[in-house]
């Protein structure tokens, strides 16, 4: 959503702010030279929207403890 005016945040205001709670998106306010934002209080599940990468160590980060990497470390 693009920089909205006083004016147009009140006429919209109920649709915006219910944008704003089902999107989790900013939405900013041209009030004069300054800028306002209205976020919502806690962001949406972010843990839902990453992304799953491949080559990456999966499995119980207790089983790494207990390796041995002596051999490797070259201080």
């Amino acid at each position: 959503m693009d920089t909205l005016s006083a004016t147009e945040l009140r006429a919209n205001l109920y649709r915006i702010l219910d944008h704003v709670a089902r999107t989790g998106e900013t939405v900013k306010i041209a009030r004069g030279d300054k800028l306002i934002k209205i976020v919502p209080a806690s962001p949406r599940d972010k843990l839902k929207r990453l992304i799953e990468r491949t080559g990456y160590l999966k499995g119980n980060p207790d089983d790494i403890v207990q390796l041995d990497w002596s051999d490797q470390w070259k201080p």
